[in-house]
């Protein structure tokens, strides 16, 4: 029913939270066997912009881009858009570490 009571909104962590998980499926489908049995860490949020308010019934399309993969660091810039328009935009990181 949305975030607020008689205001129904997405609530932008969710938003954020999608476009983690789009990076780290591309991040998976991207990496080597070695690193496919590893651990997908979430370890940094930058730049995030709340552009426009996402409401019950729109539909989300996530756009990822990569701007870095050195030592086991990946950087994305994670756009989501609501019939074309920009509604939120993100820079994150992540790293594959061991399960312990």
């Amino acid at each position: 029913m949305g975030h607020f009571p008689g205001h129904p909104v997405m609530p932008g962590v969710l938003i954020v939270e999608a476009m983690a998980q789009v990076a780290g499926i591309m991040a998976y489908l991207a990496s080597d066997e070695e690193t496919r049995k590893k651990v997908s860490y979430f370890i940094a949020i930058d730049s995030a912009k709340f552009r426009k308010p996402v409401v019950p019934g729109d539909q989300l399309r996530i756009e990822i881009s990569t701007t870095l993969n050195r030592r086991g660091i990946w950087g994305v810039d994670g756009k989501a858009f609501v019939d074309g328009k920009l509604v939120t935009e993100a820079s994150l990181k992540a790293t594959f570490a061991p399960a312990e």
